[in-house]
């Protein structure tokens, strides 16, 4: 018992008991036989630019928690904006998070928030991190093992067609990565797919304040790979995809924005 606790395993085996019949039969834990997170995918998927790219390296995911994220965060967000802290903080408020809940972290890198998430949770609970990136994830996994939570699996694999099936989380997570995606559209379309009914949706991306120029855009969008949101875009999309009562926090260049289904 004491090992499991340890490795995740039961984690695990209860986030691949979430899986399609498709995806169960790719998964690979990595590295076999000790702690490790699941692998659906092998080879690398097609990067979306330079940001994305610099999340593949080995650098980045070993400062990522401690200084990439918070520094970059502050940067966009402004000096009043909020601290990393108060972004979890956000985020379980949106989610309503409670014991035996089961919720998904999108693009989760070495899952900070994750870990976080199951705690919230409880032992009843479950909290599951996907994410593309190898390196994100191999630090996820170190972190972890020192976190001492059972109720928590990471995975690798596309947030765009996510390995779930339908209906199977009471809420999903997904802070600094969508402006990322290739189709962040059709990732929200699968976030939705994997909510159950009266499920939470807790989302933070980029947004165009009136301070940035128009013409910038497109160029900031080729450069970074990163696309720049309207400041109605993101709740509008959510609308359309049947949440309700949703809510949007403007902080900089920054949105946070959260909504609920219906029973």
């Amino acid at each position: 018992m004491a090992t499991a606790h340890r490795n995740g395993a039961e984690g695990i085996r209860r986030a691949c008991e979430l899986l399609t019949a498709e995806a169960a039969k790719r998964a690979e834990l990595t590295p076999s036989g000790g702690p490790g997170y699941v692998d659906l995918l092998g080879d690398e998927l097609d990067s979306t630019g330079a940001v994305q790219d610099l999340m593949t390296t080995r650098f980045v995911p070993a400062i990522y928690e401690r200084y990439w994220r918070p520094a970059l965060a502050r940067a966009v967000k402004g000096v009043t904006g909020p601290g990393m802290a108060e972004e979890v903080r956000i985020a379980r408020l949106l989610l309503g998070l409670g014991p035996g809940d089961v919720v998904l972290d999108v693009a989760c890198g070495p899952g900070n928030f994750t870990r976080e998430f199951a705690r919230a949770v409880g032992d009843s609970g479950l909290a599951v991190g996907i994410d593309a990136s190898k390196t994100m994830l191999a630090r996820g996994v170190t972190e972890l093992a020192a976190a001492g939570v059972d109720n928590l699996a990471l995975i690798r694999g596309d947030a765009t067609q996510l390995p779930f099936q339908d209906g199977v989380f009471d809420g999903v997570c997904c802070f600094a990565a969508l402006h990322l995606f290739a189709d962040p559209l059709a990732a929200l379309d699968e976030m939705r797919r994997v909510l159950g009914p009266c499920g939470r949706i807790a989302i933070m991306t980029s947004v165009r304040r009136q301070l940035t120029l128009p013409p910038l855009k497109p160029l900031i969008e080729r450069a970074s790979g990163m696309r720049v949101f309207e400041s109605d875009e993101v709740v509008a999309a959510l609308q359309e995809r049947g949440f309700q009562n949703v809510r949007q926090r403007l902080a900089g260049l920054v949105q946070f924005v959260g909504g609920r289904l219906p029973a």
